[in-house]
């Protein structure tokens, strides 16, 4: 952002000061911080307070790490016993509701803008493809939602943003000039498997280690800070090496859960709290974005593509992954409408706008449009949704 170092601070610890004292005054409205973030974004933005350059590459690193730290959390939080017991609806939202997704988006973007190319049409439905539960706080926190649909959503988000990360790149390599397509796809694979496998060492070792450290073990003030810096360490050293960074840093956050059965509070609190600061950051940098670079393109296939994303590929792809399983339909049609996009796709967005794909400008266009329809509309209904999931299934704060 052209701004300096003290009017970034200034503007950012507002942000943050007003999101977080009006919490209270959401909470329990249609109102959430994502939306107020993107709000003033947007607001600020246009009437020239801040300007944000796509290609400041701050921008991309605030959002990556952003999106660490959401990953790590959100591994964190996964619980090892529900994950055995409730692990069909997740398997079934990775395996079959995100390709079918994906296909049904590439086929609308290769429909509605003739200009794409396949690889590009397939680019623009990976980049959307990921879904963010913090977009919808109350959805997954709130005791309102049976514990196995927040648990799948939850679950589904932060696996999806490392699983969807391959076939942005694969459709980002295959989409640019002289795009090798097997060659990619055979490093991509293997990034992916060894990026699990440094998260999942380094995360038992972390769990596992935190009782046996000399001088009687952490103190709580430092709980936190050792949980962070274990996934920091997973996101450095699988990019350093050979490895998918993203899928290090999830794994990481499961694998020191699920060792330690007993993982302090504050490991999770401190990620948790670091992740929000970071995001409500990231919505804000988004919404000005979108001011920053507009959109000069033909207005109705753009209207049509967002309308089909949100109430006709990712309700259908779902809904077609839970025929046979027994789950009551309320709760069907509930996970079928909170697929929200987020930190991820923005991530993703900005990789595309910054590649030398031909049509990259018009991709990242229709995905940061998609981004904020997504994140208004899933916004301002995750309350609502909470309670009316609550009076079908009787459940109580």
């Amino acid at each position: 952002m052209d701004i300096s170092f003290a009017q970034a601070l200034l503007l950012f610890g507002g942000l943050l000061a007003v999101v977080a004292a009006l919490s209270g005054v959401m909470k329990g409205t249609v109102l959430s911080a994502s939306v107020l973030s993107v709000a003033l974004g947007i607001g600020l933005a246009a009437t020239g307070v801040v300007h944000v350059d796509a290609g400041d590459k701050a921008i991309v690193e605030l959002i990556e790490l952003a999106l660490v730290l959401t990953l790590f959390s959100d591994g964190m939080f996964v619980e090892r016993e529900l994950l055995g017991r409730h692990w069909s609806p997740v398997a079934r939202a990775l395996v079959i509701a995100m390709p079918i997704t994906m296909a049904l988006l590439a086929l609308a973007a290769k429909a509605l803008f003739p200009d794409f190319s396949w690889a590009e049409a397939f680019l623009l439905a990976a980049v959307l493809s990921a879904t963010d539960p913090v977009v919808t706080s109350a959805v997954v926190t709130s005791r309102l939602v049976p514990s196995s649909v927040r648990h799948t959503l939850n679950l589904e988000s932060g696996l999806n943003d490392g699983l969807a990360l391959p076939f942005v790149l694969f459709f980002l390599v295959l989409a640019s000039p002289g795009g090798d397509a097997a060659t990619e796809a055979a490093k991509l694979v293997g990034q992916a498997a060894v990026g699990a496998v440094i998260g999942f060492g380094l995360g038992a070792l972390g769990g596992r280690l935190h009782l046996h450290l000399p001088g009687g073990g952490l103190t709580a003030r430092y709980e936190g800070i050792y949980a962070v810096g274990f996934a920091l360490f997973a996101f450095g050293l699988a990019e350093v090496t050979w490895a998918n960074g993203l899928i290090a840093a999830f794994v990481c956050g499961i694998a020191m859960a699920a060792t330690e059965r007993d993982v302090p509070e504050g490991f999770v609190e401190f990620a948790e709290n670091a992740s929000a600061i970071l995001q409500v950051m990231t919505f804000f940098v988004f919404g000005g974005l979108i001011v920053a670079t507009g959109f000069h393109h033909s207005i109705p296939p753009l209207i049509l593509f967002v309308v089909f994303a949100l109430l006709v590929a990712r309700p259908v792809a779902v809904m077609i992954s839970f025929l046979r399983t027994g789950i009551p339909r309320s709760e069907k049609l509930f996970m079928a409408w909170f697929g929200p996009k987020g930190v991820a796709s923005m991530l993703f967005a900005l990789f595309v706008l910054k590649s030398q794909v031909e049509n990259a400008g018009l991709i990242f266009d229709i995905a940061s449009i998609a981004i904020i329809a997504s994140i208004v509309a899933h916004g301002l209904t995750d309350t609502v949704g909470a309670k009316w999931m609550a009076k079908r299934t009787g459940l109580t704060e």
